[in-house]
């Protein structure tokens, strides 16, 4: 870990419903970019109605940290429509009507106070909180619709 930036970032991948679909936790200084392609190959196939199943997902948003020409390639090379924020551009694209949703999942996340402030060493063990966090945000989701 560098000493540029101490501590851990959180990459979800959500669905329209903010249910946690993928995640994954790096260092604080590394860059958003290089997880995108593993988050979003890190999804199961989409299971739904007798027919043609579909696949992937229809479109991935993101902010600014996601910006990257060669990434965006990849992810058309997929099947799926990229929607993110242009660096250098003005805010009020729009885009935050839909990020809303991945800020919320963070917010029900970050109120496990061992992901908001990281207190142990292992990255195993961080990342084992994560996945518990992200199960009981979807049960807890679940509960809520019954």
């Amino acid at each position: 870990m560098d000493r540029g930036r101490a501590g851990s970032k959180h990459h979800l991948l959500v669905d329209a419903s903010g249910i946690p679909l993928a995640y994954s936790v790096t260092d604080g200084n590394r860059n958003d970019v290089t997880r995108l392609i593993p988050l979003i190959d890190s999804v199961p196939p989409v299971r739904g109605a007798a027919g043609r199943p579909r696949q992937r997902l229809d479109r991935v948003y993101a902010d600014r940290g996601y910006d990257h020409d060669s990434y965006r390639r990849q992810v058309r090379s997929r099947g799926i429509k990229p929607v993110i924020a242009r660096r250098g551009t003005p805010h009020g694209s729009g885009l935050g009507r839909y990020r809303w949703v991945v800020e919320r999942t963070f917010a029900w996340l970050h109120h496990f106070k061992l992901l908001l402030v990281r207190y142990d060493r292992s990255h195993e063990i961080h990342r084992a909180f994560l996945a518990i966090a992200c199960c009981l945000v979807c049960y807890r989701r679940l509960e809520s619709s019954f």
